[in-house]
């Protein structure tokens, strides 16, 4: 086993700077949106296509790119991700139509997937030492948490100063020092005898995906409809005709034996329902931030850092408890303090509001992101080598499948909430048409406020502000039990794992470099 040199660490920090754009650019956008409408003045489905279809090929398309690289080699695939995203961005910040903008969008979000599973695999081949590992993966996902930290805040600056297409500008000098460092410091990785990609397998998986995850969003938007329910199912019986094509495959996109592993299966389960419960709570407190406090959403922006902060932090410390202590009780203790940290934003409402909100998602995102690391390293480094990339698709599929099934249900449940008791609470007086769009979304509400008599208006928002607090308080106490099953879960699955699954790269699944590298 080789302890990683110089050339490996800086590698992980060119890689670093890919995974932090990578989350920048899925909350980058929003901020931009007002200016956005105005100049390009796109429709209501056309916005909503604008912000989406980033996300939507981002998890549609990383199984596939993960087998990809497998295939075809990690370090050149990750090389043409680099390149296919930078021309993107350009498109996209100087787009003249709403189309030209989504298809800008959805080219940056096929791109995109090359960048989390190349980039992990590529560290579990460069990282073979378990605890430069484990502080490598460490770096690896708090890049992404400052990234999701630094979007609004690097949006927001821009805008100031600049048009709307700037934010997607940032995109250039990390993309261009990605194309011409990543050659010379990251080494060059594929399986061995690996087949050709099953196309066929490819679109069923994007297909199976899209549709799910766009059903999920759909109940978070409008609740649970025809619609929504029948692009859920039309995703999970393309899902099945997937699985049953792997099995029939001689040389299958996805090795169904991983799942046969006990610590790859027990590590994903819990990956995905941390997730579940960080994005589900998150929804609410950044309209609350807004809606019910009152801040532009620059200040929203700047307060929401203490959750970034303590993903970053709790990353970063994570290397040194996931050595001392069985992936069961690490688990199992970060879900159960996490949960604490939920059950505190059940005391929002009050004068101390703020101060609450802040203490409670730095607990929450400092306790769940040891969970996260450990899970991703478990995830991944069970698999065999050759799998990584496609174990790393895997992974971070499973991600955004917890944050879309985080955001629907608990979204749902709040929003369910909020219209019961908006339907027995509108004062008297509130006109039809006003009183029904303030009980869709507490955005209608405060909307709607503004154009009423003062004192109407005011009992209207008093109303909405607090029936959508009593939805935060409900979601996120559901959100803590979701928690606490998790760490039960996770301490029965793992509580024969003595540490962290040991790989060491087989010397066949390393392509020689090129004499002509550093």
């Amino acid at each position: 086993m080789t302890k990683a040199g110089r050339r490996e660490w800086v590698g992980l920090a060119v890689l670093a700077l890919a995974c932090l754009l990578y989350a920048m650019d899925l909350t980058v956008l929003h901020l931009a949106v007002p200016r956005l409408s105005a100049d390009l003045r796109p429709s209501s489905t056309e916005l909503l296509w604008i912000i989406d279809i980033y996300g939507f090929l981002v998890a549609g398309s990383l199984i596939t790119m993960g087998t990809l690289g497998d295939r075809i080699g990690r370090r050149r695939l990750l090389m043409i991700g680099a390149g296919a995203f930078g021309i993107a961005s350009l498109a996209a910040a100087f787009s003249t139509s709403p189309g030209m903008l989504i298809a800008s969008r959805a080219f940056m979000g096929v791109a995109g997937a090359t960048l989390a599973p190349s980039t992990l695999s590529l560290i579990f081949n460069m990282f073979t030492d378990p605890k430069q590992r484990s502080v490598a993966v460490g770096v690896w996902i708090a890049s992404f948490s400052a990234g999701g930290a630094i979007g609004p805040v690097a949006g927001g600056l821009l805008l100031e100063q600049f048009w709307w297409g700037s934010v997607f500008l940032l995109a250039l000098p990390v993309m261009a020092a990605l194309l011409l460092l990543g050659p010379r410091v990251l080494p060059e990785y594929r399986a061995p005898n690996a087949g050709r990609l099953d196309l066929t397998s490819a679109a069923l998986s994007l297909a199976a995906i899209l549709t799910v995850i766009y059903g999920l969003k759909q109940v978070a938007i409008e609740g649970f409809g025809v619609v929504p329910a029948l692009s859920i199912l039309a995703g999970v019986a393309l899902a099945l005709v997937f699985l049953r094509r792997q099995v029939r495959l001689e040389d299958p996109m996805i090795d169904l034996r991983l799942f046969r592993i006990p610590v790859f299966s027990a590590s994903l389960t819990t990956y995905l329902l941390s997730i579940f419960v960080a994005f589900g709570f998150f929804l609410f407190v950044a309209q609350y931030l807004q809606l019910v406090l009152g801040l532009s959403p620059l200040e929203a922006g700047l307060w929401s850092l203490p959750s970034g902060a303590g993903f970053i932090v709790g990353s970063l410390i994570a290397p040194k408890i996931i050595h001392r202590f069985r992936p069961a009780v690490v688990m199992a203790s970060g879900l159960t303090v996490a949960a604490l940290g939920l059950l505190g934003l059940t005391q929002v409402g009050g004068a101390n509001s703020l101060a609450v909100i802040l203490v409670s998602i730095g607990v929450t995102a400092l306790a769940l992101a040891p969970v996260i690391t450990l899970s991703t390293e478990l995830v991944v480094g069970s698999a065999p080598p050759e799998r990584a990339g496609v174990a790393s698709g895997i992974s971070e599929t499973s991600a955004e499948l917890g944050g879309a099934l985080g955001i629907a249900v608990l979204g749902s449940i709040g929003t369910a909430i909020y219209r019961a008791d908006m339907a027995t609470g509108i004062p008297e007086g509130v006109p039809a048409a006003a009183a029904a769009t303030a009980e869709d979304t507490l955005g209608g509400a405060v909307s709607v406020a503004t154009r009423l008599p003062d004192d109407l208006g005011d009992a209207l928002l008093d109303v909405a502000q607090a029936a959508f607090t009593r939805g935060l308080r409900v979601t996120t106490a559901i959100a803590a039990v979701v928690a606490v099953g998790v760490a039960i879960l996770a301490a029965s699955m793992l509580r024969g794992i003595r540490g962290r699954s040991e790989r060491v790269p087989a010397a066949e699944a390393v392509v020689p470099e090129p004499a002509t590298e550093t």
